[in-house]
């Protein structure tokens, strides 16, 4: 075996292996040297390179516990009939494995659950775990309540918003209390006084087809001078003219933090009246706005720029769908059947024009954004139909990210990083920014390895390098794309969070860095329907410019707000993930068995990861579910493989070996089991009378 190489050999069933050590002689030279540091080791391990050493610490004190301790799961009887345990406590066995087992008493279970505990087998429960002593194998709780059955849409859901923590109640008496009483609700006549006046403006907000908390709109109109510039404003809903610092409404915001966004439904932050209809956007209604208004060059270039408070009126509420229509149709208008209600002031055609100009506008900033050092690491975005009456997913499809999208993500970033640049010279202390730091050196270092011996000429010394290399790198045929996604989701591993932090805090600008906008201040403006951040923002914005109290926040109470934000911004990420996997399994369930080419995206010892290419999904194949004499695990380096021993489907048949690596294209069929709401892959067998399908980097 050479050098570096390590090798597994299994049974099908993984009863049995053995380890194959190197067997290659090392010259003379590295001999002596690894000589020399074991014996080293013997008398003071400190001795060793680093790189050699693991680092350990110890838990002293917990400042703070986060965690919800709170699990979904079953319960059961305990085992041992005779013991005292069983007459006083049940098992509940949480559905993430990582959480332990749990003695619940059994006073929390149903009242026939002792007689008649089958029935509850399929019965989801949440439970809170109280305590773990340090000599059991078992913690203790309480259960909360039962869910429902599992597998179900809403009980899963439920669940996966009381594991994260997720405020999902109704907003109290209190917090609508602090809500405008008259209704209709009209603009106080001060407020048009006191900001400037953009309602016959042809302004208009692009936004998904069932979005309903509208945020953000555009405006783009040719000035009159002889060089053809453009004035180009981001419009936003002035969410902070309802949201009065310190008030009930301000609290449970604070809490909240952020709206979460699963497939079904929204879990918004702000009270409905609010974030649907008095804040957001909607067509042909006076709106009040925090608008940056920019003098721009037909290349982008920025000439001036004006933030303020303002009123608009919308004049069309567009989809992507409708925008993309016109990018890719310039030379022909929409008719008035195919758009919704547009306002008899502002044309078809002059709303077509604006949004021309402003996608020429996107595509230089867009250029100069990546030309300038920014990276975009890509990820696949599953999207379902769902049935209008049931609620069930009855399509699933990956999601495109087209010019539409990218005309509004590039004016967003705009106006965030302008925001940032204000709020941080007016209040150096107090500033509420984002940081991305750059990626983890190990993890990194391992990749680099990785793709070296990859044959994959990937540049990581910066993040516009890198971005670079995955757009040159994997070529133009027609699995570039899913290659692109596989070594996406590996470059995404080292990379660190973003995170929301006070400027007063961290001591060195340098730390203040966007990694993958490479930006040096940046923050968010453009969302506070759903995002408290953005209202801490405009809050500094409108006491930067005047036009508001100063923030009442310390740089602490800012920095702990920030620490809240960015917890509950993972937990609303992660949520969203398992409501997406949560909804691909019942459609599995109710549509599958699901026939797909799949691409290798990791391999292990007894399994691999592929995506699965038609629906944009990451799923792992067991290699003890498939019909196999034997599997064959070798690394050589950080490349792994697996080669697979296929069992003849007759006795005279010889058995046919299928190499899987990183890039491998594989036909995965996904189907319904192991349990309620989940679903399992396996690929099919090679036809060895055709060539195996296979990336470049096999």
């Amino acid at each position: 075996m050479e050098e570096g190489h390590s090798s597994v050999w299994q049974t099908k069933a993984g009863s049995s292996s053995s380890q194959k050590g190197s067997t290659s002689e090392k010259g003379n030279a590295t001999s002596s040297a690894l000589k020399e540091d074991y014996l080293a080791a013997l008398t003071d391990p400190r001795a060793l390179p680093d790189k050699c050493l693991q680092r350990t610490a110890k838990v002293v004190y917990i400042l703070e516990k986060k965690h919800t301790q709170a699990a979904t799961g079953f319960i059961k009887l305990l085992t041992d009939r005779n013991s005292e345990l069983y007459r006083r406590f049940a098992m509940f066995s949480p559905v993430d494995h990582r959480v332990p087992r749990v003695h619940v008493p059994l006073a929390d279970c149903p009242g026939d659950f002792v007689t008649r505990s089958g029935d509850y087998s399929n019965t989801l429960f949440i439970c809170r775990i109280t305590d773990w002593k340090d000599d059991s194998h078992f913690a203790e709780g309480h259960l909360v309540r039962s869910l429902g059955q599992a597998g179900e849409i809403e009980p899963e859901t439920e669940g996966i918003l009381m594991e994260y923590d997720v405020d999902f109640s109704e907003f109290s008496d209190q917090v609508l209390d602090c809500l405008p009483k008259s209704c209709p609700w009209a603009i106080p006549a001060e407020e048009y006084r006191k900001r400037r006046d953009l309602r016959k403006e042809c302004i208009f907000t692009i936004d998904p087809t069932t979005a309903r908390d509208l945020d953000d709109a555009l405006s783009c109109k040719q000035l009159r001078d002889d060089i053809g510039n453009f004035e180009v404003g981001v419009h936003i809903a002035d969410v902070s003219f309802f949201v009065g610092e310190g008030t009930p409404l301000d609290e449970v915001a604070s809490r909240r933090a952020t709206s979460v966004y699963l497939i079904q439904k929204v879990i918004p932050m702000l009270p409905r009246l609010l974030c649907e209809e008095l804040c957001s956007l909607n067509p042909l209604t006076d709106r009040l706005t925090f608008s940056v208004i920019w003098k721009l060059t037909p290349e982008g270039k920025i000439l001036g720029e004006w933030f303020g408070r303002t009123i608009i009126c919308s004049c069309v509420k567009l989809s992507y769908e409708h925008a993309q229509s016109m990018i890719e149709n310039p030379e022909v208008l929409l008719s008035p059947e195919e758009l919704p209600p547009i306002s008899p002031e502002h044309p078809i055609d002059e709303i077509h024009l604006a949004m021309l100009n402003l996608h020429r506008i996107a595509q230089h900033l867009r250029k100069q954004r990546f030309e300038g050092g920014a990276l975009r690491l890509d990820q696949t975005k599953i999207s379902f139909t769902l049935d209008t009456e049931s609620g069930m997913p009855q399509g699933c499809f990956v999601y495109q990210y087209r010019d539409s999208n990218k005309l509004v993500e590039e004016f967003m970033l705009l106006a965030n990083m302008a925001a940032a640049h204000r709020i941080h010279n007016k209040f150096p202390e107090q500033a509420l920014l984002r940081r991305h730091p750059p990626p983890q050196t190990k993890l990194l270092d391992d990749l680099i390895e990785f793709c070296d011996q990859m044959g994959l000429a990937m540049d990581f010394s910066s993040a516009g390098a890198l971005n670079k290399s995955l757009n040159e790198v994997l070529g133009t045929d027609e699995y570039s794309a899913a290659r692109r996604e596989v070594l996406t989701n590996m470059c995404s591993r080292p990379m660190q969070m973003a995170l929301y932090f006070c400027t007063g805090i961290l001591q060195e600008k340098a730390l203040f860095h966007h990694y993958a906008l490479n930006v040096p201040f940046y923050t968010h403006f453009t969302s506070p329907i759903r995002r408290y951040a953005d209202i801490i923002v405009h809050r500094l914005l409108s006491a930067s410019i005047g036009c508001g109290p100063r923030l009442g926040l310390k740089k602490d109470a800012v920095q702990k707000q920030a620490d809240h934000c960015n917890d509950k911004k993972m937990a609303s990420k992660r949520v969203q993930e398992l409501s997406s996997d949560l909804f691909f399994a019942v459609f599995v369930k109710e549509c599958g068995p699901l026939e797909s080419e799949a691409m290798v995206m990791g391999v292990l010892d007894q399994a691999f990861d592929v995506l699965v290419l038609r629906y944009g999904v990451q799923k792992r194949v067991y290699c003890n579910a498939l019909p196999l004499r034997q599997f064959h695990f070798h690394k050589v380096g950080k490349r792994p493989e697996l080669t697979l021993l296929w069992e003849p489907d007759s006795p005279e048949q010889k058995a046919e070996p299928q190499v899987i690596g990183i890039f491998t294209l594989v036909e995965v069929i996904l189907k319904a089991e192991g349990g309620p709401g989940r679903y399992s892959a396996v690929i099919k067998r090679p036809n060895i009378h055709q060539d195996t399908k296979s990336g470049p980097y096999d």
